[in-house]
């Protein structure tokens, strides 16, 4: 029988998606194993394209390790930024992102001065109201020039019901003879 080999290392599945590309043996020390790994291939070969194995491996070698991770990221996020959009790369995202901010930033103001403007509305017609209402209050309760108070506004104009227009006849009137 044959030897098998030994199993892979803990995390390890096989070779990292640079290795894979590059068509090499991955090893325990690879340097681009931790960023690139087996399941992305897309993403290490759009980095190899637009920046190529060995300045990622430079890059890499020449920052310390806790920014590693993040460049690594970086690199890849520009890389497929410009295989998406050859002229511009995220540059263009960016513009695109600015713009979208602008344009949002109009729409906010827009709806603030609609709000400021339906508050402005709200407050004149609360003080139109509650003008009315004093008004209506002090026509009610003055006191007229021979200190009898006027009766409210609802009755103000009853006199026609005693102009003997609407009734057949006045109450006080004797009856009529035969």
């Amino acid at each position: 029988m044959g030897s098998a080999s030994p199993p892979p290392a803990a995390g390890v599945l096989g070779p990292c998606a640079a290795c894979k590309v590059l068509r090499r043996r991955c090893t325990d020390k690879c340097m681009l194993a931790p960023y690139f790994p087996s399941t992305d291939l897309r993403t290490f070969t759009n980095a190899h394209r637009v920046f190529g194995a060995g300045n990622i491996t430079k890059l890499l070698q020449e920052i310390p390790q806790w920014q590693r991770q993040d460049a690594a990221s970086s690199m890849a996020y520009e890389a497929n930024a410009r295989m998406r959009d050859p002229v511009y790369g995220c540059t263009g995202v960016v513009f695109r992102l600015q713009n979208q901010v602008s344009e949002l930033q109009a729409q906010l103001a827009r709806a603030q001065a609609a709000v400021a403007n339906l508050h402005a509305e709200n407050a004149n017609l609360t003080a139109l109201i509650c003008a009315r209402m004093s008004q209506a209050l002090q026509e009610t309760t003055a006191v007229t020039a021979d200190g009898t108070a006027p009766a409210p506004y609802v009755f103000q104009n009853d006199s026609f019901l005693l102009d003997g227009s609407s009734v057949p006849g006045y109450i006080w009137e004797p009856p009529l003879r035969p």
